[in-house]
């Protein structure tokens, strides 16, 4: 069974406050939480004015207080801007908040431009090539196994201690990061709305073909992320995704922009390039009706032997997203939370 979750970038909107931003990915972990969704993951970026997320594990401890069911989880941790044993104790103290229910997705990209990185961490350009060591650290960091021998911080441990730990996924939309996940034995999920599932196939191709079984993960787990959207009809679908597509042919020219009302996107003119390339992201996009959308979804699924899939909106209006979520789970009979299960605030 295809199970369904939800990625939460945390999108600035023009004429928002970006705090309201951040409240809203709060709340819809909330409302995702109690229509059935599995996990509710955050993403990292940096100096963005679309996507101003950009400390998921402060966002995901907020989340955790306000929810009871739900995996919270990154998607991801850059790695390469900070300390593996850094990140391993934020971790396990997110496990103590969330016992058994917190995600760790590690990711290997910047999350931003070169200059951002570097501010980051002035060693930015060494820090990529040392991924699969650090990743080898924080699984034995955040898990409590040993580290290699001679390890020169072998007699470090990340704190609290618990009987659970969280869960330790690779993320990617290269070959790379299909290949640190099966050497590594973990959970690996391909970004398809990077771009439009190119590249998909082959990486998950080799993640399942290169897996070596672990303590953590004994047989390949796969996921996708998805840009995912639905309306009661086609044409309230295709207008609010209007401002998703101006952005999309704005990020093009080099704008990265808060997004704007739909209204406002369908006035904009395109060249001839840019109008062919609406209505090719158009005719891909998940969007439409909820039966038309699970429809596409469980298609995909099929036909790449998915296990999860984690779904991405972006619209201006965040009542509209959230009936958006609604419409899908109900369409993917996701199994809803009885009113008396629902976290309270902590």
């Amino acid at each position: 069974m295809l199970r369904i979750s939800v990625l939460e970038q945390a999108i600035a909107a023009l004429d928002r406050p970006n705090r309201e931003t951040i409240t809203n990915a709060v709340d819809l972990a909330v409302h995702c939480e109690a229509l059935g969704y599995n996990r509710f993951w955050v993403s990292e970026h940096h100096n963005n004015q679309t996507i101003v997320g950009t400390a998921p594990e402060i966002l995901m401890a907020a989340i955790a207080s306000k929810t009871k069911t739900i995996r919270v989880g990154s998607a991801g941790i850059m790695l390469p801007h900070y300390s593996a044993f850094k990140v391993a104790e934020q971790f396990r103290v997110l496990d103590s908040l969330a016992p058994g229910r917190i995600d760790l997705g590690l990711g290997r990209a910047p999350g931003s431009d070169g200059r951002t990185a570097f501010a980051l961490n002035p060693l930015a350009n060494e820090r990529p090539a040392q991924f699969p060591s650090d990743v080898r650290d924080l699984v034995a960091w955040v898990t409590g196994g040993p580290l290699i021998d001679k390890h020169p911080f072998g007699a470090l441990e990340a704190f609290p201690k618990g009987d659970t730990a969280p869960e330790v996924w690779i993320l990617g939309s290269s070959n790379y990061g299909a290949q640190i996940a099966a050497h590594f034995g973990l959970p690996y999920c391909f970004a398809w709305f990077f771009s439009d599932g190119r590249g998909a196939a082959e990486a998950v191709e080799i993640y399942r073909r290169s897996f070596q079984p672990s303590n953590l993960c004994q047989e390949p787990y796969v996921g996708l992320c998805v840009w995912a959207f639905a309306a009661e009809t086609e044409e309230e679908a295709q207008f609010h995704y209007s401002s998703r597509a101006k952005w999309k042919i704005f990020r093009e020219r080099g704008l990265f922009l808060p997004i704007e009302p739909p209204e406002v996107a369908l006035q904009q003119e395109y060249d001839e390039r840019e109008r062919e390339r609406l209505e090719r992201d158009r005719a891909t996009a998940f969007i439409g009706t909820p039966s038309k959308v699970m429809e596409q979804l469980k298609c995909l699924g099929a036909e790449m032997a998915i296990d999860e899939m984690a779904l991405v909106a972006w619209v201006y209006d965040e009542d509209v997203r959230r009936k958006s979520f609604s419409l899908i789970a109900n369409a993917a009979d996701l199994p809803k939370l009885e009113s008396g299960a629902r976290a309270s605030s902590a």
